[in-house]
């Protein structure tokens, strides 16, 4: 399998402080990341550096074949699906659904003058109707609920097909429906073998969606464990990264987390 993500000892720094130092890690097309970390820990910066919006101060991104600073961001960002709370706040509460997918074809945020055929209008369609959102079409985004506008953004981030989908938080605002109902509409995408490379952010092991096979734990900005998940997400690894005694169990391929009280044993 390719490699379409490889992260060599990347360091962001903004001012005095530093958001990433000497992250490493690689995302196989095959792969369905899971980056778990405290607030401040790094990953919407990791993030971004994936999506090709920002810069590493030292080290090397490489994205899809390309590597940052040698390569047109903007031939390269339309290859990449992202969800993120920054795009959401862009998206016009005016919009309409159909027009909020289809318009990721030009990568803009809100309908212009930009002229689409009827194939684009029909993936968009479509994705929405896999994601269960098809009676949303003509819907405002502004009329939906947090759980809908999550659909629609997903459906926004595979409008083109990508190579590499970033899911930035998706889970965040939801309630305990609307995040399991995400959670499963997450999962049949990860066991779908034609989706893409997938790099999900959380703050929470709950959230992990089955079918993810791989975990990146930061803390500080630096990695504290990579790789398959069951080998990552253990007590010792997720005590470390999150600086309290946790216990971790695994039931039905779903992952929970709970501090740990006096007189449990290690």
């Amino acid at each position: 399998m390719s490699i379409v993500l490889q992260l060599t000892e990347v360091t962001v720094r903004r001012g005095d402080a530093t958001l990433l130092e000497g992250v490493t890690f690689a995302v196989e097309e095959d792969e369905r990341w899971v980056v778990l970390g405290p607030n401040g820990a790094g990953k919407t910066t990791l993030m971004q550096v994936a999506a090709a919006r920002i810069h590493p101060t030292s080290g090397t991104a490489t994205i899809l074949d390309e590597t940052m600073g040698q390569v047109d961001v903007f031939d390269l960002r339309p290859r990449i699906g992202l969800t993120s709370a920054a795009l959401a706040e862009r998206i016009p509460a005016h919009e309409l659904v159909r027009d909020v997918v289809v318009s990721a074809s030009y990568g803009v945020v809100g309908r212009w003058r930009e002229e689409y055929d009827g194939l684009d209008h029909d993936r968009a369609r479509s994705l929405l109707v896999e994601l269960g959102a098809g009676d949303l079409l003509e819907r405002t985004f502004g009329t939906l609920s947090e759980g809908e506008r999550k659909r629609v953004q997903i459906a926004r981030s595979l409008m083109t097909d990508p190579e590499l989908l970033l899911l930035d938080e998706p889970a965040a605002g939801l309630d305990l429906g609307g995040r399991e109902d995400l959670v499963s509409t997450l999962s049949v995408l990860a066991m779908d073998p034609d989706a893409p490379a997938t790099v999900l952010v959380s703050h929470h092991v709950e959230e992990i969606p089955p079918g993810f096979s791989h975990a990146l734990l930061l803390k500080q900005g630096r990695v504290v464990a990579a790789g398959p998940v069951e080998r990552v997400l253990t007590e010792a690894h997720l005590s470390a990264a999150f600086g309290m005694p946790l216990v971790v169990d695994r039931v039905d391929d779903r992952w929970s987390a709970r501090r740990r009280t006096r007189g449990q044993h290690l």
